[in-house]
């Protein structure tokens, strides 16, 4: 087993970033790529419900929330890598059994299955990340991963158009196992193991519990991950209803993949942003001036909503810029929740994932479960999330916002002084 600093010779921060990036996007692909195909999923699986089709991504994003709580404490104790093959693999052999599946309910059992595997992906990658970097530096490679991540959500929608095109919705499915069998690949042939002998860690259900406690107890990690999760929970409602909203409220189906992609762009162009100033400014700075824009920007929604609810234009410019807060909030949130735990990171990593990804999926359905023909209830759920992450965010902060703990002079005007 190599240690951290090896393995920076045996693999490029560029090359590392771009890996993890993928593995990421392997979940997103999970997700996006078949939303254009929900009418078509539906007929083919006969489910009658408009509104169930949508418990597709919410069942795959319920297991990749469980599944977190796994893969941290094996990789803490077996390796980064290791774990990472098995998972890759096996979610691609779900990923072909949901091409096969003859029926919805068996569909929604091997979605779950996939996304308990596809969960190292996430949890592993902050693991990998964490076991080079912290704090703000920590911040900027996170953010640059989800720059690349969100590269996914412009184009899955339109991938997933062109498999229609040619052949049916199950190819969507073997299309994800295959470049899952690709990244599978990459990962052995160029990664190193990133843990460190000293930082193995015995699994053992005492010392798991008390890394768990740790993370609940921690007034700072606890607060930014509950607010995260809150936060992408709206995300997640808007996710399980878009394709629904530009075909029922807007009349625009065919229009779904470039309005998808146009709001994704917001998220990929705020990543980006943040990589390039979460350094200079710090990550609570930039993510707590995010939150406040979110929170104003949800009411404009509402408002949009009540008085132009046939839109789309303004429809468009205010989700694409809430997306973009979503991108300052959440690299920053998570990374200010795992700067205490570089010691026992794949567990803190697991469980905060799980917590994360379990709150914003169980949100994310109760939004989607309430469309009714109108973008109202996406509207209205973005604002209620924005309110009490930013009320969590005063409680860890104890009333203080825009701080940087750990900074005493004055930061410079020019980042390289």
């Amino acid at each position: 087993m190599t240690s951290p600093a090896s393995a920076k010779k045996s693999i490029g921060p560029r090359e590392l970033t771009i890996m993890m990036a993928s593995l990421m996007a392997l979940n997103a692909l999970a997700i996006d790529s078949m939303l254009p195909a929900f009418p078509a999923m539906a007929q083919g699986l006969k489910v009658t419900d408009p509104n169930q089709i949508q418990y597709i991504i919410s069942v795959f994003l319920a297991g990749t929330g469980i599944g977190a709580l796994i893969y941290g404490p094996l990789s803490d104790r077996y390796g980064r890598k290791p774990i990472l093959l098995i998972a890759i693999i096996g979610a691609a052999v779900f990923s072909l059994a949901c091409s096969i599946t003859p029926d919805f309910e068996m569909m929604l059992a091997m979605r779950f299955a996939h996304g308990l595997l596809a969960a190292a992906m996430g949890v592993l990658v902050i693991s990998v990340i964490r076991d080079q970097f912290e704090g703000d530096a920590m911040a900027r490679r996170m953010s640059t991963i989800f720059l690349i991540f969100m590269i996914v959500p412009i184009i899955a929608p339109t991938i997933g158009q062109m498999v229609l095109l040619f052949a049916g919705w199950r190819t969507i499915f073997d299309l994800m196992a295959f470049m899952a069998v690709a990244a599978a690949i990459w990962v052995y042939l160029r990664l190193p193991e990133t843990l460190a002998p000293e930082n193995v860690i015995p699994i053992e259900p005492h010392a798991l519990a008390k890394a768990w406690k740790a993370v609940v107890l921690h007034r700072n990690a606890a607060g930014y991950m509950i607010g995260a999760g809150i936060v992408q929970g709206a995300l997640f409602g808007y996710l399980n209803s878009s394709q629904q909203m530009f075909d029922k409220v807007f009349n625009a189906a065919d229009f779904f993949t470039i309005g998808f992609a146009i709001i994704a762009i917001g998220i990929a162009a705020s990543n980006f942003t943040n990589s390039r100033i979460v350094e200079r400014f710090g990550a609570r700075r930039v993510s707590h001036t995010a939150l406040l824009t979110f929170i104003t920007l949800g009411a404009l929604q509402l408002v949009a909503a009540q008085f132009a609810p046939k839109s789309m234009p303004l429809f468009l410019l205010l989700l694409t810029g809430n997306m973009a807060m979503i991108g300052f909030i959440g690299s920053n949130f998570s990374s200010i929740a795992m700067t205490p735990f570089g010691h026992v990171a794949g567990a803190a990593s697991s469980f905060q994932t799980f917590v994360r990804t379990g709150l914003a999926a169980s949100l994310g359905a109760i939004i989607g479960q309430q469309f009714d023909g109108s973008v109202f209830p996406v509207a209205l759920g973005f604002l209620c999330c924005g309110l009490a992450a930013l009320t969590l965010v005063l409680w860890c902060e104890k009333g203080k916002l825009f701080t940087r703990p750990g900074t005493t002079q004055p930061i410079p005007a020019d980042p390289r002084s």
